[in-house]
């Protein structure tokens, strides 16, 4: 049988669904709680504890205890935040959010991190000044760790329903849902399936501060290592944010040459960090005299217009039931309603095409 404190904790949330509009509503003070459950002042202490660490309530210097306010002129406002509003995937993503949101009556106002920690906590800051009715986050190079967790967790302490998709860091992986690729097992199938199909000298182009990438390198390792290849230590290429431009430059593509010559010249095929990458490796392929898959095979992830506008039509990795921007939209309208959610980790399927 759970602790009496925690039954007291639970109540009290039931209750808080119906009084989620009311202004700064006023809880009873620990005395008459004792008196309303019938039990010790330690016993009621111990359940606001816990609901003070959720978030769901807060306190005030001699006033008692407060469910924060959720009625305000932005309530209908949700906040989403994004690394790049330019990035070939976003636009998809943001239309899937007002499909859903917009249909519930609420309109979105789009932020944009440039991927950079200090231009995250600048917006975090903002939308604790003025808050809104719920954010959608992307997490800004979500393989470091975020010196601005903290004010998510501010946030979220103060009443904002907050829902990250694509990335999150690992701080805040217990405490604020999210709704994820699984980037692991995407890496994992997409090395199996060019194993299963003969190529042995697998390498990889991949993100370094983003934890996409780390997880897609980490499934490829994997996979290679179970069926006992070879780890290809040699023939794994980093970039991070602020390579990724010098990456992709159809005028010099340096880096990207660099990255064949010293890294990928031993590979029969590689997988790429996503499309976009695929897409400017695969040209550069085919400028140098090479074929593809004959010479080398070269897949990636996201299913994109890269993937089919490409010389050679890219096998990649898509989402066809689950699209993350519907689920994290889904998933903060259910916890604006007071309803109690799970994060998601949604499953890659592969589309196959000639690279590979």
């Amino acid at each position: 049988m759970a602790a009496k404190y925690k039954i007291i904790a639970q109540l009290l949330k039931d209750e808080f669904i119906s009084l989620r509009n009311s202004e700064n509503y006023r809880l009873p003070t620990e005395k008459d709680l004792c008196k309303r459950f019938g039990v010790s002042r330690e016993t009621v202490r111990h359940a606001l504890s816990e609901l003070l660490e959720e978030g769901l309530i807060k306190s005030r210097q001699g006033s008692g205890y407060f469910i924060p306010a959720y009625k305000s002129a932005s309530s209908k406002l949700i906040a989403v935040i994004v690394t790049f509003e330019d990035e070939y995937i976003f636009p998809t993503v943001l239309h899937d959010m007002q499909s859903v949101l917009e249909s519930s009556g609420y309109k979105i106002q789009v932020y944009s991190t440039l991927n950079r920690i200090s231009a995250e906590r600048e917006i975090l800051q903002t939308l604790l000044n003025h808050p809104v009715g719920g954010i959608l986050a992307e997490g800004s190079k979500t393989a470091l760790p975020n010196p601005n967790e903290d004010l998510y967790i501010e946030l979220k302490n103060q009443g904002t329903p907050i829902v990250f998709f694509q990335g999150i860091s690992r701080g805040l992986q217990s405490s604020i849902p999210y709704v994820i690729d699984d980037n692991y097992a995407g890496g994992y199938n997409l090395a199996s399936y060019l194993i299963n199909k003969g190529y042995k000298n697998l390498g990889g182009i991949f993100k370094s501060d983003d934890i996409q990438g780390l997880e897609r390198y980490s499934g490829m390792m994997h996979a290679i290592k179970d069926r006992g290849l070879p780890l290809p230590d040699k023939s794994i290429c980093w970039f991070d944010t602020n390579q990724r431009t010098h990456m992709i430059d159809e005028k010099s593509g340096k880096m990207l040459n660099d990255f064949l010559e010293d890294r990928l010249n031993r590979c029969d095929a590689v997988i790429c960090y996503n499309d976009e990458i695929s897409y400017h490796l695969i040209k550069l392929m085919k400028s140098l005299g090479r074929s593809i898959p004959e010479d080398i095979a070269i897949v990636s992830f996201d299913n994109s217009y890269f993937s089919r506008i490409s010389p050679v039509p890219i096998t990649s990795m898509w989402h066809n039931k689950h699209r993350i921007g519907l689920e994290a939209s889904n998933l903060l309208l259910q916890l604006i309603q007071g309803k109690t959610i799970k994060s998601k980790i949604l499953p890659w399927e592969l589309i196959t095409r000639n690279s590979g």
